[in-house]
C-alpha cells in the first residue's frame, strides 16, 4: 500500500509547478482486425430485395497489431441505393449498400473489458473525405463508453471487409464451427482525453524512487524504476463514480491495457493507479530498460491502444 504522505507528495510537486501542455494530436487511429464475421439475413438469394433486414457478427482478434477480444455487432437493412439501379434498387446519388448501427466491444486478452465504440451510418461506397485511400464505407463513431466514453470519430473498412451470408436459421452459437470472413475496421477516434505524462514549468513529471524529479543533474539510470505522472488513462477498477476522486483504499488499478516505452522500447510497468484524491492524475511505477542508451530518452504512454505524445527525460 502506497501511503497518502507520498501520494500528496507527488501531487504537491505536480502542482507547484503546473501543466504545460503542447497540442495532442487529432486523431487516433484504430485498427481492429476480426474474424468468424457472419452476416444472417432472411433468405440467402442472388438479389436480395431492397429493405430486407440482416443482423452481423464477428470476433475482434487484435487492435493495432495487439492481441484482443471482442466482437463487433451490428444491424440494419439493404437499401441498395445507386444513381443507376437495377429493378428493385433505390435510386439516389449515393451508391450506399446497406444503412446500419453497429456496436464494437473491447476486451484485452485476458478477457477484460476496455470499452465500446457505437458508430453508425452506410456500408458499400466510398469512405468519407480525410481517410486513407483505399477503405470504404461510411460511419460515423456517436460514442462510446468505458475507455471510449465521449469519443467521436469515423470509421471505414479495409478492401477485404466482407460477410459470410446464411439464413437466419442456422445456429449462430455455431459460428465459429462454420467459419466467417476475416477483416479490418479503420476507426479514427477523436478521444475524450488523451493518456499523457504530466509536463510541469521543469520539465516531465518522472520522479526517483525517493519522489525526487528525474533532471540533467539527477538522471534516470537503465533499469531504474522510475514514477511517472500521468493523466486520460481512463477507468480504473474496481471502479469509481465517475467525477470523483480516486480514494486510498482500496487502490485504484487503471483497468485498460497499458503500455510505457522508453525510446520504443517497452518498460515494465510495475504499478499503474490512480493518485488518490485526484480525478484523473494517475501514477505508474515503471523500470527502464536495460541497455537504455544515456541521453535525452523519449517516453510515451498508450492506453486502451491510444498513443499519446512523447516527452524526454535525461538518461545517464
Amino acid at each position: 500500500m502506497i501511503g497518502k504522505r507520498k501520494v500528496f507528495v507527488t501531487a504537491a510537486v505536480c502542482a507547484a509547478f503546473g501543466r504545460a501542455w503542447a497540442q495532442a494530436p487529432q486523431f487516433a487511429t484504430l485498427d481492429i482486425e476480426w474474424e468468424n464475421a457472419v452476416r444472417y439475413v432472411d433468405v440467402v438469394s442472388p438479389n436480395p430485395r431492397t429493405f430486407m433486414p440482416f443482423y452481423g457478427i464477428a470476433d475482434i482478434v487484435s487492435v493495432n497489431g495487439k492481441p484482443a477480444r471482442g466482437s463487433w455487432v451490428l444491424g440494419g437493412r439493404l437499401i441498395a441505393l445507386f444513381p443507376t439501379p437495377m429493378p428493385g434498387q433505390a435510386i439516389g446519388d449515393l451508391g450506399r449498400s446497406t444503412l446500419v448501427d453497429m456496436h464494437l466491444e473491447i476486451l484485452q486478452a485476458d478477457g477484460a473489458r476496455v470499452g465500446s465504440i457505437m458508430t453508425s451510418g452506410f456500408t458499400g461506397g466510398n469512405a468519407p473525405p480525410g481517410l486513407p485511400a483505399g477503405l470504404f464505407c461510411n460511419l460515423a463513431v456517436t460514442g462510446g463508453t468505458g475507455a471510449y466514453q465521449g469519443a467521436r470519430g469515423t470509421a471505414a473498412a479495409s478492401p477485404d471487409f466482407s460477410t459470410r451470408p446464411t439464413p437466419m436459421q442456422e445456429e449462430p452459437a455455431n459460428r465459429r464451427v462454420n467459419g466467417g470472413t476475416r477483416g479490418h475496421w479503420i476507426v479514427s477516434l477523436i478521444p475524450l482525453s488523451w493518456p499523457e505524462i504530466v509536463t510541469t514549468a521543469s520539465g516531465p513529471a518522472v520522479f526517483h524512487a525517493d519522489f525526487s524529479p528525474v533532471t540533467a543533474a539527477r538522471p534516470a539510470r537503465a533499469g531504474e524504476v522510475l514514477i511517472v505522472t500521468a493523466t486520460g488513462l481512463g477507468p480504473t477498477r474496481p471502479g469509481i463514480t465517475p467525477g470523483t476522486p480516486f480514494p486510498d483504499n482500496p487502490v485504484q488499478e487503471v483497468n485498460s491495457p497499458l503500455e510505457v516505452t522508453v525510446n520504443g522500447k517497452p518498460a515494465d510497468v510495475v504499478n499503474k493507479f490512480g493518485w488518490a484524491g485526484t480525478s484523473d492524475t494517475y501514477r505508474l511505477d515503471i523500470r527502464a530498460p536495460d541497455g537504455t542508451a544515456p541521453g535525452m530518452a523519449a517516453l510515451q504512454v498508450t492506453a486502451a491502444f491510444i498513443q499519446g505524445r512523447e516527452v524526454r527525460v535525461p538518461v545517464q
